[in-house]
């Protein structure tokens, strides 16, 4: 379909209509039904793109599989507002439709009450379409939904689709309830095994480790296609307003000029808005696989360790020994940066969960461990002590399982501190160009932006 035909009323090529999918908690189905969602418009020949809300790397990858488009990261707390709305104009830019999944329960957010869900629909002025895990719901629904569609004036509830329905007359009680507090319902998914997504440690199993995705998402379009009235849903969304294009990408400067990226299944959580923006700024990008024992280009000045699951891989990448000694060699001219799983594997020794310790690159004094797990999570301030050629102030966030069993006392990459101000211990270490810290650095402080 050309750009040209309308597809609808709602839809049309003057510019993308959007929409907001949230929940009332985690595990509602918010990611089947936004992947669903997303497939069932592309299959109707609507050109759509979709959004994540909050710090997440593993659902963009999956929405980027069901809408073909890329997928942009949408953090309040971390970016402010006017990098929100101008990121979500780019994303908007070539398609017609753009459909957004929230995080956690629509009102919940940073520590400090900010940056929720709710907030980033308020913000972008667009409808939300709230799934309900149906399970162990009957009448009270009613009142659940009531309280999500009144709590804020500046956040319009416009319809609901229940997940996990049980059965015929289930759909009956729940139809009624929300018709009673006026809020639409859109759809009804039952209960299906085959929607069902595999995680792990730190969420969803990665989308290219699932060799049955396609069948999933597929499913999960015929499932909104036969059970939600999109032609509603079109209906509801909400223009996607413009915003100045130079405000689109938070000020993160590039590492180098020519940045070697570890990238593969041990290797990619990568916040798009982040290369996007050194790819704008003029920086050559060379990937490389770390698992297929893949050295980073001599030539480069400059060697990112995205986080990921190193944990899962200690084995094979201690046995890379060409990957090892290039990322060595490097360290000893360029700028070397790991964040998270890449911290791991620029310490001395990284300990599996059975165990077993296998030794790394020794660039930093450290020494960590997958069987000693304990869980740390949270948005982090940081402040930025080190070479790295980003503003002295920086928001970030923190999602490990993984334990610092050993560091020498060097000196921090950052003074830490949580979203509510409350001071952390320092993070990571800097020695020389080998840069690195358990944080995921998402942007600029909104302040400095």
């Amino acid at each position: 379909m050309t750009k040209e035909t309308p597809v609808s009323n709602a839809v049309s090529p003057a510019g993308a209509k959007g929409i907001v999918v949230a929940a009332p908690h985690s595990g509602s189905g918010k990611t089947v039904v936004t992947l669903g969602l997303a497939r069932a418009l592309k299959d109707r020949g609507i050109a759509v793109a979709s959004a994540k809300v909050g710090p997440d790397y593993i659902d963009p990858a999956f929405h980027e599989v069901a809408s073909d488009a890329p997928c942009v990261n949408l953090d309040l707390w971390a970016m402010g507002e006017q990098s929100v709305q101008a990121n979500t104009a780019e994303a908007a830019r070539d398609v017609e439709a753009l459909v957004i999944e929230g995080v956690m329960g629509l009102f919940d957010g940073a520590e400090d009450g900010s940056g929720s869900t709710a907030d980033v629909a308020a913000a972008l002025n667009l409808p939300v379409l709230l799934v309900v895990d149906a399970r162990s719901f009957s009448q009270s629904v009613a009142a659940l939904l009531h309280g999500f569609q009144t709590l804020r004036g500046d956040v319009h509830v416009a319809g609901v689709i229940f997940n996990r329905v049980g059965s015929e007359r289930h759909q009956r009680i729940l139809t009624a309830a929300a018709e009673s507090v006026g809020v639409p319902v859109l759809g009804c998914l039952s209960r299906d095994e085959a929607l069902a997504l595999p995680s792990r440690h730190l969420g969803l199993v990665q989308a290219v480790e699932q060799d049955g995705l396609e069948a999933i998402i597929n499913h999960a379009a015929n499932a909104v296609a036969r059970h939600v009235d999109l032609d509603a849903i079109i209906a509801l969304m909400a223009p996607v307003e413009n915003a100045h294009p130079s405000d689109s990408l938070a000020p993160l400067k590039p590492l180098g000029q020519r940045i070697a990226l570890a990238y593969d299944q041990a290797f990619s959580f990568i916040y798009p808005h982040v290369i996007d923006g050194w790819q704008n700024a003029g920086a050559e990008i060379i990937p490389f696989s770390p698992l297929n024992n893949e050295a980073p280009d001599k030539a480069a000045d400059a060697v990112f360790l995205p986080g990921g699951y190193p944990e899962l891989h200690a084995g094979v990448l201690a046995a890379n020994q060409t990957f090892l000694e290039g990322l060595r060699a490097r360290g000893e001219s360029a700028l070397v940066y790991g964040e998270c799983g890449g911290f791991m594997v620029m310490g001395e020794t990284l300990v599996d969960a059975d165990g077993a310790a296998h030794s790394m690159a020794g660039l930093l004094p450290v020494k960590t461990s997958f069987a000693v797990k304990s869980r740390h999570l949270g948005y982090r301030q940081l402040k930025n002590n080190s070479p790295l050629p980003w503003p002295s102030v920086l928001r970030g966030h923190e999602f490990h399982y993984s334990t610092l069993i050993s560091q020498a006392v060097e000196d921090p990459l950052f003074d830490a501190s949580d979203a509510m101000g409350r001071p952390l211990a320092p993070m990571g270490l800097q020695i020389g160009t080998a840069l690195g810290s358990y944080a995921h650095v998402i942007s600029a402080a909104p302040e400095t932006v």
